[in-house]
Formats: C-alpha cells, structure tokens, sequence
C-alpha cells in the first residue's frame, strides 16, 4: 500500500500510518526507527539501502529530503508493506520546515525504541550536535562521501563526539582489525612499529592507523599506495614482520613469521552489508571513540 499526502503535517502522518498498518494487518515487531537524512540525488540508493536492511532489521524507516524552495510545507509518501516488514515514510520538507526536521521527525519515532540517524551522504561536522542526531542513539555518517574524508574525521574528533557516534570509514575496518588481532595472538611477541599501505588521503587508512597507534601505542606510519583503499598492514615484532596484504577484491595474504602464507577472506562490503553491521551493535563503540582521539591528537 502506498498513501501520498500533501501540504500535510507530522500528526497527520502518524496517524495516516496507524490506520494503514491496522487496516493491511500487518504485524508490530518493529525493533527501531531509522531515520535517513538524503539528498535528492542519492535518494534512490539510501531508499534502496535502507530498505534492504529492513528485513534483517524490521523499522519505521523515515526516509527525510529537504528542498530549496521558500515555501514552508511538507508532503509525505508512506509505504506499507511493498517489501519492507515495517513502514517507509517519505518526506519531502521545504521553506522554514528544513531548518526544523527534528521537530516533523519527532512525532514519527516509535515510542520506546530506539532510534538511528544515517547520513548515507555529507553528513553533519558534528553528528551528536545536529538536532535530527541528538535524537537519536546511534549516528552513523560516512566521511569518504565529503570532498576532505580525512579532514572530515579529523573536524569530528576535534569537536564534541560521543560513543553514540560511528563512521562507516571504521565499519569498513572490522575485517581488518580482526585479521591484524588473530595474526599478533598468533606471534605473541611485542610490535615496535606499524605501517599502514593505503590509497592517498584514505579515511579508513587514518582510522586505522589511529587505532594500532592507541592500541599498541608504538610508532604508526601510513604510506601511500596506488590503492584502491587499504591495500597492507605491516606490523613489525621481534619475531619478524607480521603482515596482512591485499591480493584481490575478496582475498588477502596473511603473513605470520615462522608460519605458512595462508589467503584469508577480504571482501569489500556494500553500503547494505556495512549498515546492517551498525544496526546490529546499536550500542555505543568506546573503541570507535579512543581512535577518534587518537586521530585528533596525531593530527595536532
């Protein structure tokens, strides 16, 4: 079912979604509200990402654009069913009501479940200080989209920031990390040094490097690669040097002194696959935060 309304308001919105949902009988389960503040231009992906991720996560999918127009009003599109467990509420915001969107988005949460801001685009320099973000448990932006990815970060860990706060530059990590932590159990021995090879001005290269520094807190160097993205980590012990080397699109080579040089899964994830990832944890990533710090720091 798909209603369309125009010149309409919050309430009437939510009321609108009420009686759908009750007269197509489908059923509650819903587990959160996600609201995705889109541009127009990448609207159709974030509807498709979004919309992807509902059936592992069944929401109220706020899906919210603003116009330049000057004239202050609000149409709506709700969508019930057509694919997605839980509802899909479209709304197109001009004039004074684009400075408000916390105010049109407020009444549309789910009440007494948590909510999630995504900004699939350029998101705010400061997530927590953005009024849509602070209604919201997680915000989740994703800096390789703004034209200074690093720069980006490096703005966000120097302003106000909170573990409510994430990156999709450090969910494209978690492969990474979890690689480099099975290959360092295996040595067993102290790391006096770190490099990161990666693509130049790479966001997830500087998080990373960030997180070995403040996790080994030993020298962490980045090279630049011909890429694209993170291409090895080199870690340097007293048995040798530990490494982790890109090979392909799905695979690495995983390097261990004194150990044969085994291919291990790197796939590169999609914007769904790495959402869902964010969805799932909810809650706050004090990891996530220490490298931000360390990131702030190093850049200083």
């Amino acid at each position: 079912m798909i209603i369309e309304l125009t010149d309409t308001n919050a309430p009437a919105v939510a009321a609108r979604a009420l009686s759908a949902r009750r007269s197509t009988g489908v059923a509650s389960g819903l587990v959160m509200t996600l609201i995705v503040m889109s541009s127009t231009q990448q609207y159709s992906q974030a509807f498709d990402a979004a919309q992807a991720t509902a059936a592992e996560h069944p929401s109220r999918i706020l899906m919210v654009l603003t116009s330049k127009s000057p004239k202050t009003a609000m149409d709506a599109e709700i969508r019930i069913g057509e694919g997605v467990p839980g509802d899909m509420i479209t709304l197109r915001l001009s004039g004074d009501l684009v400075d408000h969107a916390d105010s049109v988005v407020l009444p549309l949460l789910l009440p007494d479940l948590p909510a999630v801001a995504w900004w699939p685009g350029r998101g705010p320099e400061l997530p927590s200080q953005d009024p849509v973000g602070a209604l919201a448990r997680l915000r989740i932006t994703d800096a390789t989209n703004s034209d200074d990815p690093v720069g980006t970060l490096i703005a966000r860990a120097r302003g106000p920031h909170s573990a409510a706060d994430t990156d999709l530059s450090w969910t494209r990590l978690t492969r990474w990390r979890a690689l480099i932590a099975s290959a360092l159990d295996q040595c067993g021995r102290p790391v006096s040094s770190a490099t990161v090879e990666a693509a130049e001005e790479n966001a997830p290269a500087a998080l990373l490097a960030s997180w070995l520094d403040a996790r080994l807190g030993v020298p962490v160097g980045i090279v630049t690669s011909m890429g694209p993205g993170i291409t090895a980590v080199r870690l340097q012990t007293e048995c040798g040097e530990v490494a982790i080397r890109r090979v392909s699109k799905t695979d690495s080579e995983y390097i261990v002194p004194d150990q044969p040089v085994r291919t291990a899964a790197l796939a590169r994830r999609t914007r769904v696959e790495l959402l869902s990832e964010e969805l799932r944890r909810l809650g706050p990533d004090a990891i996530f935060e220490q490298a931000l710090d360390k990131l702030a720091e190093r850049a200083s």
